[in-house]
Order: structure tokens, then sequence, then C-alpha cells
């Protein structure tokens, strides 16, 4: 069910990088053992070159070898250049993950991070784009304050192993490229290591984001699942885990079940503010929708990587404030490459209400007006939880609360809403088929 990297990327990287390595003389290779050449000092950013050059500024990364850079108007309208890095081909770390994704993409985005500045140069004398004609062909030059020069990130990234070659002999730094190659797959870093990469999901389960889950839920019912994400909310034995996507600036959120058999030292791990990674079945049913459930926790299994881990502790929650319009009018429409099955990538744009593309994640609403309220009264666990109807800017909002508390833990009635003009914070839902808001806590709700 996994999909296994290392051996394709082994072929990928023969029919490509490797491939064009038979042409440098193998003498030229380092020997098992010996210390490591930085290829990437031996070549220089020359500003007096054929080629176009531009001093850029990153303004989302995508993850290994793509990158979205902020470029004049002249050189682009939109003013954001989607550059795809020339002679490499990373691993995947967004949609369905691949080993050694999260180290190739965190490399990039640390080196770009740190940098003073950051240059990208065409490989010939003109900007040239990729076959998805979107994508600008670049190598990506940077700085940082403690650097005398400019380093080449696309050599760095062939030279750590964390990239395998494409069509790497034909480019601008060719030779430097395949030697770094070379050294690589000696060295046996990273992609070319026989070694697990510990980052990655070992599981037998789809490895995979936030964002193809939910666009892609049909493709995965009944199969087991891995994805990481930020716990938004804790309730009915389960949590809303969502994770924010830096290529379409959405959130893509989920419920997770986890019952009644899990250890409480699991249970413990599934905090608000929590990043954590979620392994389990993603079921449907007409009854609870999508959700994912068969979470497992062995405190003395820990290295299991079938059970949920921690990841990391006291993340800021995100919460994205929303437009009564957005919510109920607006289609959204996102736009992202994806990579296929022959290593090309494509241009997806998928349309859908703004409400399902945000199910499941944690928003807020500002001055909603409570016209009316119905209590639940019918005996049984949920009685005193409320419907609100509220209206904002001539739109209906739906409010379903949990049964909420006053300070004194009495038990907030109606009354104390209908009326008011409130700000609230909670879970997009659904039922019936109509959208709406659930709310947890009454600290959730400002009454103005």
């Amino acid at each position: 069910m996994k999909t296994k990297l290392l051996s394709l990327l082994l072929a990928v990287g023969m029919m490509l990088g490797f491939a064009v390595a038979c042409v440098s003389n193998g003498n030229d290779k380092p020997p098992k053992g010996s210390d490591p050449i930085d290829y990437a000092a031996q070549v220089t950013l020359d500003m007096n070159s054929e080629t176009l050059k531009q001093e850029v500024t990153v303004e989302t990364h995508i993850d290994g070898d793509t990158t979205h850079f902020n470029v004049p108007r002249d050189l682009v309208a939109t003013g954001l250049l989607k550059a795809r890095y020339l002679a490499v081909n990373t691993p995947e770390s967004t949609g369905q993950i691949e080993e050694w994704g999260k180290k190739a993409s965190n490399y990039t985005k640390n080196a770009l991070k740190s940098a003073k500045s950051i240059i990208i140069e065409t490989n010939g004398t003109e900007w040239e784009v990729d076959s998805t004609g979107e994508r600008y062909l670049v190598w990506v030059w940077y700085k940082s304050a403690d650097m005398p020069d400019y380093r080449c990130l696309n050599i760095e990234l062939l030279q750590e192993g964390l990239a395998v070659g494409s069509k790497a002999s034909d480019t601008r730094y060719g030779k430097i490229c395949v030697k770094a190659i070379d050294q690589a797959t000696v060295l046996e870093l990273n992609v070319h290591s026989s070694l697990p990469d510990p980052d990655y999901f070992y599981a037998d389960a789809y490895a995979i984001d936030l964002r193809e889950l939910r666009l892609n839920k049909d493709k995965y019912v009944g199969a087991r699942v891995a994805f990481e994400g930020v716990i938004t909310q804790n309730s009915d034995n389960g949590i809303y885990v969502e994770n924010y996507d830096e290529e379409t600036k959405l959130s893509y959120g989920v419920y997770a079940y986890y019952g009644f058999g899990l250890p409480s030292a699991g249970e413990r791990l599934l905090v608000v503010g929590n990043r954590v990674r979620i392994v389990g079945d993603f079921t449907y049913s007409e009854t609870f929708g999508y959700q994912i459930s068969n979470l497992k926790y062995d405190p003395y299994d820990k290295g299991n990587p079938d059970h949920i881990s921690l990841i990391e502790k006291n993340v800021e929650v995100p919460c994205k404030q929303v437009s009564p319009q957005l919510f109920v009018e607006q289609n959204k429409t996102i736009t992202f490459m994806q990579e296929q099955e022959d290593g090309e990538a494509v241009q997806v744009s998928k349309t859908m209400p703004f409400a399902e593309l945000a199910l499941n994640t944690h928003v807020s609403f500002t001055n909603l007006v409570v016209e009316k309220a119905y209590t639940t009264s019918n005996g049984g666990d949920s009685d005193g939880a409320m419907t609100l109807t509220c209206k904002a800017n001539g739109e209906t909002i739906v409010l379903r609360t949990e049964i909420l508390y006053n300070a004194d833990a009495s038990v907030v009635v109606q009354s104390q809403l209908v009326g008011k003009t409130i700000d609230v914070k909670g879970i997009i839902d659904q039922y019936n088929g109509q959208y709406q808001i659930q709310v947890f806590l009454f600290e959730d709700i400002t009454i103005h």
C-alpha cells in the first residue's frame, strides 16, 4: 500500500542524472570514506554572464525543488514567480509524501530563510518555463550574513543526497552537478542510502498530507492513512486536526475518533495545541460523514510507526477569520501542482464552496446578530445544547453549541444570547446538508 520511494528514485536517477554520470571519469569519484568535496563551492555566480538574473524574496515555500518568489511585475505580471529548480528532483513533501521529502523540503526552506540575499538565474539567455507552463526553470543562489559568496542551492541539494538529477548534464553547471551526484551516491547520502528516513511514515498506510486527503476523499475511503496536523479541538472522544497548506493558503481538517480504547497515555498526547502524527482508518458513514478511526498507542512501543505520535507541543492553534459571504455564498478556486506517476507535474485547479474546502477547520466570525435559538430538550445527553440562527450582512449563519456553562457552572440559556451581537470561534461542520459552526465553549463566544 505504501509507496516505496527509494527504488523509484534510484530508477529515475539512473534514467536521468545517473545516466549522464557515465560521461565523467570514474576515477573522479571520491573514494568511500574520504572527506566529501564541497562542489557547491566550486561554482560562482557570475553577474556579468549572458544569463538573466533577478534578486528575489520568498513568497511561499512549497517543497525541496519548488519555491514561489516575489519579483518585479515587469518580469511576471502578477509579481509572483513560481520557480522550479533546474537539474534536481527532490522527493515529494506534499500530496502523497515520499521518503526524504520532508528533509529536502526543510533543507531548502532553512537555507532560504537564513539568506540575506537570493538571486535566481536562467540557464540560458531567456526566462524558460517547465512542461506545466507555470513554473520558471532557474538556478537559485543564496547568501547568508556569514557567507562571503553566493551558493547554488540546486547543487547543494544534489551533493547532500536530497535530490536526484533531472537532465543535470544538459545544464549550465552540468559537470559539477554530475560530480555532486556521483559523490552523494558513493557516500550513500539520504536518497541514495539503504537506511530508513527518520521523518517518514513506514506504517502500512498512505503517507499523505491533509490537503490530499480532503481533496481526494473517495480515493482513500477504507484505507489506512498517515498525516500530520495541529489539534484544534477535543470533542466526543475525538479530535479535530488541521494543517495549513502553503501553496493554496488554506487549512484542511479532519475529525479523528479515538473512542474509549485508547490508553490514557495516548489521550494525553491528544490535547489542543499539540502537533501530532495521526495514523488511522479513513471511513465514511451517513451518520458521521468522513472521519479517521482506529487510532493506536502503546506507551511501551513508542517507536511503532502505526501509532499516533507527538511532533511538537504548544503550537499556535490556527483560527481563520471568515466573512459571512465567503462562508455562505462563495465558491473558491484553488490551484496547485501535482506530481504524476511518471514524475511529471501538472497544474490542478479545483472549485468548490469555501465551507466544503474548510470543513473541520477552526474559524471565527465577528458581529453576528443572534435572531433566534432552539434548545435541545428531549431527555438525552444533549439537553441544553442550542442551535442559534444568526444574521450578518444579510447572510444567515447557523451555530450549533455543546452544552455551555457560565463561570458559576450554571448552564447557559438561550435568553442570554438571543438579540445579542456576538463574535464566535468554532469548527466548520455539516448537518443535514447544511454547513454550520460547531461551538464548544462559552469562552468562545464574545457578547458585545
